[in-house]
This record gives structure tokens, sequence and C-alpha cells, in this order.
């Protein structure tokens, strides 16, 4: 059997080596980092393949389909999704799950108008070019929360066409989210009978579902289609996520394929089938109690951090009920070393599972000792 060679071996202890220590700072993006998935080693062993529609058996039969029925039934649980019409799957991330949804709205509402916010994940933009949907984006207020009022005004403006807007619950930079409440009042005062709402809910969906934050934005709140991240409250070592739609708007599209024995109603054909054993396993292990602690903690650690940040003298500020801390961005250096996402001279920390005192204190240590924040910014 061929092996690797001595430099191979080397280069990939020096990539492990710089792999652990940026690990180490980390507070920048929405990574969940605590996780301990050693119990299912074994699994990567074998070629796992999701294949095509979660609920339908293929000749494939070296699957996770079992297991991703009971991942998707936990968040179409949390989620209030209607009894016996609602359908999923575990996808690549939530920018799939974007995809998939804007795909659904498209086949309901061919000549509809996406409306999302400036404040949008970037991967909206892209996939309404890939769809070939019209597109209009609304403006936001100083926290990133969507412009109710610039939303009427540019649905006002074409009131012929279908609505299909989507929602921010847990903007990228500020973690600001988006009222289903207010947009389907707007629909109301402008007669708007075609409309379609997805959310976005990559970032703070699951914990905001599972604390009962305000606003609601679940299928009970009139949401069309939602899609999470697995990687980011919950965790993996492998970015995925979940979509979750009306059933009855799902089977609209999708054909059957007979070398495969099943149905064609996903973005992937193969997809992965370690993903949805990950989530099982979080989800079965922490429990639904479990989860919600690790909401509170992570919403904690947040309060902490801007405590830590005031307490030498720096604006930090949060949204309500939001564990994203938002500050003046430091110096590249210190952006660099903490790998600190940065947009109009702000950055943020996210305060994730994972996410301890330790590396906080660490870091407003060398906030301090390398002056990487203007003089004025530090307590005098």
């Amino acid at each position: 059997m061929n092996t690797l060679t001595v430099a191979h071996h080397r280069r990939l202890e020096d990539y492990m080596a710089k792999a652990f220590e940026r690990a180490k700072h980390f507070i920048g993006y929405p990574i969940a980092t605590d996780f301990d998935y050693s119990e299912l080693y074994p699994l990567l062993s074998l070629p796992l393949n999701n294949v095509g529609d979660p609920f339908v058996e293929s000749t494939y039969d070296l699957n996770s389909r079992s297991i991703e029925v009971e991942v998707l039934q936990f968040f179409a649980s949390i989620f209030r999704a209607p009894e016996n019409n609602w359908w999923g799957y575990v996808t690549n991330g939530g920018s799939e799950g974007n995809l998939y949804s804007l795909y659904i709205a498209r086949e309901l509402y061919p000549e509809g108008i996406v409306y999302y916010s400036e404040a949008t994940h970037y991967s909206v933009q892209k996939n309404i070019q890939l769809l070939g949907l019209r597109s209009i984006v609304i403006r936001t207020n100083d926290q990133g929360e969507m412009d109710y009022d610039d939303l009427e005004q540019m649905i006002q403006l074409h009131r012929e066409k279908p609505v299909i807007v989507l929602a921010n619950i847990g903007t990228t930079m500020t973690e600001a989210k988006d009222d289903l409440g207010a947009i389907r009042k707007v629909f109301k005062r402008s007669a708007i009978r075609n409309h379609y709402i997805h959310c976005d809910a990559a970032l703070a969906g699951v914990y905001s579902a599972l604390l009962e934050l305000e606003p609601g934005f679940d299928f009970s709140f009139g949401a069309d289609s939602i899609a999470i991240s697995g990687h980011k409250f919950i965790g993996s070592p492998i970015p995925c996520g979940v979509v979750l739609v009306k059933k009855n708007y799902k089977d609209r599209i999708g054909k059957a394929v007979s070398y495969i024995g099943t149905l064609d109603t996903t973005i992937s054909g193969s997809r992965n089938g370690h993903s949805p054993l990950f989530l099982w396993y979080a989800i079965k292990r922490l429990g639904v109690e479990g989860l919600r602690q690790r909401a509170v903690d992570c919403l904690a650690m947040a309060a902490y951090v801007v405590e830590r940040f005031q307490s030498i003298g720096i604006p930090a500020w949060r949204n309500p009920s939001a564990i994203t801390v938002v500050f003046p961005a430091p110096g590249p250096l210190i952006r660099q070393k903490w790998q600190l996402a940065t947009e109009g001279g702000w950055s943020h920390i996210i305060c994730m599972p994972g996410c301890s005192k330790t590396s906080i204190d660490e870091f407003m240590e060398s906030l301090q000792r390398e002056g990487a924040l203007p003089n004025f910014f530090l307590k005098e």
C-alpha cells in the first residue's frame, strides 16, 4: 500500500498545527466549536449518500435517510410547520436553503418580484441571478432591520406582480431580525393576494425558536419556507443546513429518476449522508432543554462581551436578544488574528457555543496592549 512521504507527513502536520492554532482565535464568525462527534468516527469509513428525496426510499441504500427524516421532524416541530403539509431536506448550508426556497417561490409565481433588504446575505443576490428573478432591494434602519415603509412603497409601485419577500432572521453583521407581522400588514394594506415569505434564519433561527424570541418568524407567523445552518448554533465539522417548505408547494416540482429509484426533489443530486448524523447526534444528546440552555448561555456571553467592551470605553452594542456584538473595527492585525468579519467600519464578535470568557478576556487584553483601536475609544 502506498504511504505518504516524509515531506507529505510534514506538510500535513504543519497544516494541522496551524488549523488548531487558528481555532483558538475564532470569535468573528457564527460557527459553534464545542462539539464532540468522536462516537461517530467509524461512519467516516462509509460513503453515505442521501441522493434524492429523504422521504422516498432509493436503490442506493447506503445512506442516512431515516436519520435525516428524524432531524427534519425535530425542526418541523420547533418551527411549527403545518401538520401533514411540510417537507424538507438537509442541505449543504443556508445558501442552498435560500436557493431552494426561492426556486419554489419562482415555480409558484413566475412573474413575482423578490424584495430583500440591503443587509441580506450575499448568497441571495447570487441565487436571484441564477433563477432569473426580478428583485428590489429595500432599505434598512441603523440596526439592520428592514424598512417597512420603503417595502410598502416599492410594493405599491408593482402591485400587479406577486410579492416574494426574503425576511432575515439574524442579518450577517448585526443579527437584525425582520418582522413577519409588519410584513404581512404591508401585504394587507397594499391588498396583495399572491405572496410568499421565505425566512433566511441561518444565523438566529434555531435559538430564536427554542427561546420563542420576538419577533416570531415560524410557519405559524406566516413563513412559507425557512432555511437554517446546522454548523452554526448546533455545530458540525462539515457545513450543513436544513430547509423546510410547505409540502403542497414542493409537490409542484420534482420528477422520478429510475436508476436511483427515488424522486429528484433537491438542488443537488448526491447529498452528504454524514451531516444528518451530526445534527441527529447533537439533538438527541442535548435534547430540547439542553439546546435551550445552550442558547441562554450564548446570550449571557454576549452580555458579558458588551460589558467588557464598555468597561474599557469602547461603544459596543447588540440588537435585542442577539448574540452578535458590534463594535468599531480595530486595526488589520487584530482583525486577522481574531478572524473578525468587518464591514463599513464595524466589526463583530458572535458568541456562539465554544466562545469562552477566556478567549474574550484575551481579546480585550490584546486590544489594549496593541493599541488596535483609536485612543479616544480607550478608557482614560
